[in-house]
């Protein structure tokens, strides 16, 4: 994991991609630093993927610990606890028995998508954290970004996810596929932002589904 940790660094430290300088320094870190897995664990049965990290997620170096991923680590929490998170400490446990990976484990300027361009310079990075560092095969997918991420890694699987993203019940589905030689079931539901308001109402009652699906009580 830290030689995975250092190649990032690197590339990142290659410079030609508009990083969020300003909240690095806010939070005192440097802005080739990852956020990465934070409290997860390689070995969770369970993943989840986004597209990029936001200003809590950089203050905290904790993957989806803002306001549109504490509604993804409330459900874990209740799930595994039977009560809800009412503290930072909760959210960050609800996390502890979950992986976590981004498109792109840096926060872009103004939270404006990464390009393609930038998304394929970590694209092999982030593949061997899912396909040689993760233990797992449930994945569940933010927005479309992170489901699409599997086309841009192995064009062949384009046409499957664009057929599975068309079905009007994607988000009660589930999409088995393989990438680099390991198995996976991506289980896809929205982009979790507080701007995406029809989405964000019903998340909770998506990512509840979600769990309740893969069985899911913390382990």
């Amino acid at each position: 994991m830290k030689k995975l940790q250092a190649a990032i660094q690197a590339e990142a430290a290659l410079g030609e991609m508009p990083i969020d300088l300003p909240v690095y320094e806010a939070a005192g870190m440097g802005h080739t630093t990852p956020v990465l897995l934070g409290t997860g664990s390689l070995h969770a049965r369970i993943g989840v993927m986004g597209r990029d990290p936001g200003r809590h997620e950089i203050m905290e170096q904790e993957p989806f610990i803002g306001k549109g991923g504490r509604l993804i680590r409330q459900a874990l929490h209740q799930a595994e606890f039977g009560r809800d998170a009412v503290s930072l400490l909760d959210y960050k446990r609800a996390g502890q028995n979950c992986f976590w990976a981004n498109t792109v484990p840096f926060k872009p300027t103004g939270n404006k998508a990464w390009s393609v361009k930038i998304k394929r310079r970590f694209l092999l990075h982030i593949q061997e954290l899912l396909v040689d560092q993760w233990q797992g095969h449930d994945l569940i997918t933010c927005g479309n970004v992170a489901f699409e991420w599997f086309g841009l890694a192995d064009k062949s699987l384009k046409p499957q996810l664009s057929a599975f993203w068309a079905l009007s019940d994607r988000y009660e589905r589930s999409l088995g596929l393989t990438l680099g030689g390991k198995d996976f079931v991506l289980h896809p539901l929205p982009h979790p932002s507080p701007l995406n308001a029809i989405w964000y109402r019903r998340f909770p009652e998506l990512i509840s589904q979600r769990l309740t699906q893969l069985n899911w009580s913390g382990t």
